[in-house]
């Protein structure tokens, strides 16, 4: 049976987080490579985790063994984190759970839909939100990220960090702060199907996973970690997912509140490939 957990949380519960520190543009630090190693979450961004072995290419769930047909395997999570000022009216808002932000299906262009009327408890409106993961001059800025999955034992892979600090220093600065607290962040992969697979994310503060273009994890508004899991195979009829067969899975965070933040996958799936860019 395949897992896969992430866990993006502000609440800093796992001082000892299993994973390397994270890599990438700017993103961070001396992760832990082929073998284990405290990884350090660069330009102040804090610790990260022990880590393992990067698992080989080809090993397990998605495209394991296809021979010469089935993806290219990488353990390396392709990312972007989109930094803001404190002054966004989205951002130090409201506390509390705020679920219904989005709707329940990606809109055209791969975006999550906001879903106020006109606003939520925890957000002030469509203009604001579609700000969340669209570059926009002057109130955010992209940085590209990775994220990479180390071997943790037990056909496991897992990227662990208790101080998810990825853009320290960068963008807009920390804004006086020790951390820039302020960013969202969009990852997009894709996996096979294979049957068996449970998905399970744990994060705060706002987190939006959809497979296949449809929401399964709905963790949205400021507040502490919470967590839902998805067995895919109990919802394989409502996904439109065909074992054997290729899905897009994509997720949406935002770290929207000054305090701790922790980033956590774990996946048995031995293999992600990236998704064919949209045309």
């Amino acid at each position: 049976m395949g897992l896969l957990g992430a866990a993006a949380a502000c609440g800093g519960d796992e001082p000892n987080a299993a994973g390397g520190g994270l890599g990438g543009s700017g993103a961070g630090g001396n992760g832990a490579g082929a073998s284990g190693g405290m990884g350090q979450g660069g330009m102040g961004g804090g610790q990260g985790g022990q880590g393992g072995e990067l698992f080989p290419s080809g090993v397990g769930g998605a495209g394991g063994g296809a021979g010469g047909g089935g993806p290219s395997c990488d353990p390396i999570l392709k990312a972007t984190v989109r930094d803001f000022q404190v002054a966004h009216p989205d951002f130090e808002y409201v506390v509390g759970t705020d679920k219904g932000i989005v709707g329940g299906e990606l809109g055209p262009d791969g975006k999550p839909v906001y879903a106020g009327n006109p606003t939520t408890p925890t957000t002030t409106g469509k203009a604001n939100f579609d700000q969340w993961y669209n570059d926009v001059s002057g109130v955010n800025m992209a940085i590209p990220v990775e994220i990479p999955l180390m071997a943790a034992g037990g056909g496991t892979y897992t990227y662990n960090n208790s101080a998810f600090f990825p853009i320290d220093g960068q963008g807009f600065g920390n804004e006086g702060n020790v951390h820039n607290y302020h960013f969202t962040l969009e990852l997009r992969t894709q996996f096979i199907y294979e049957g068996g697979e449970v998905f399970t994310f744990t994060g705060d503060d706002d987190l939006f996973t959809f497979i296949n273009g449809k929401l399964v994890i709905d963790l949205g508004g400021v507040h502490g970690a919470q967590s839902a899991t998805v067995d895919l195979d109990e919802r394989a009829a409502e996904l439109g997912i065909e074992k054997g067969k290729t899905y897009p899975l994509d997720f949406f965070f935002a770290e929207r509140h000054t305090s701790e933040s922790n980033f956590r996958i774990d996946t048995t799936i031995g293999c992600f490939s990236e998704p064919p860019i949209p045309e």
